[in-house]
């Protein structure tokens, strides 16, 4: 067991089980990419316990709902389930981000403390943008599944939420460098 995780770890962890589903997806369609999804979820956290000792809690809790939504979709034959999925992770964490704040608990300070470093009021504010874009790309991913044929909702849930999670996370950085303990202004 190491003490530290290899640098690699977290982007394989984050990002492989998506690569994987769009690859499975071009390769044999929704129901086989759901599969993917799930084995390649599951894999990625066994890879993560053994190297590090521990499963990072937002993984493990993506993990559980796409095993539940990716077992219905499979055992019931309805790929409502696994457009579903992005939708409830995207309500739990705006619910645990923003409901954190209602009883005084700032939960990005946990996860992010030590790579950002914020004075209380940054991390007050990151979170209440946090919990409004989980909110914004929940009803995204809803109209997107329910609007639009399932190639453009594969494509909306890779590449385009990661983009869209990307543009939103640069689009902190003021906010970050005005509430960094290091250069507060």
């Amino acid at each position: 067991m190491a003490d530290k995780a290899p640098s690699w770890l977290k982007p394989v962890v984050d990002y492989a089980p998506l690569v994987i589903f769009v690859a499975a997806y071009a390769a044999g369609g929704l129901m086989t990419a759901t599969a993917a999804l799930m084995i390649s979820t599951a894999l990625v956290l066994v890879v993560s316990l053994a190297l590090t000792g521990k499963v990072p809690i937002v993984p493990l809790v993506t993990a559980l709902v796409v095993g539940v939504f990716g077992g219905l979709t499979l055992w019931l034959n309805d790929e409502t389930f696994i457009k579903m999925k992005p939708t409830i992770v995207y309500v739990l964490f705006s619910a645990v981000v923003g409901g954190g704040l209602l009883f005084g608990r700032i939960f990005l300070k946990s996860l992010f403390g030590e790579a950002l470093g914020l004075d209380d009021h940054g991390w007050w504010r990151l979170s209440i943008r946090f919990a409004l874009f989980f909110l914004a790309m929940a009803v995204a991913n809803e109209i997107i599944w329910r609007s639009f044929p399932t190639n453009w909702w594969v494509l909306w849930k890779v590449p385009g939420s990661i983009i869209l999670t990307l543009a939103f996370m640069v689009c902190q950085m003021p906010l970050i460098q005005r509430h960094s303990r290091g250069e507060r202004k």
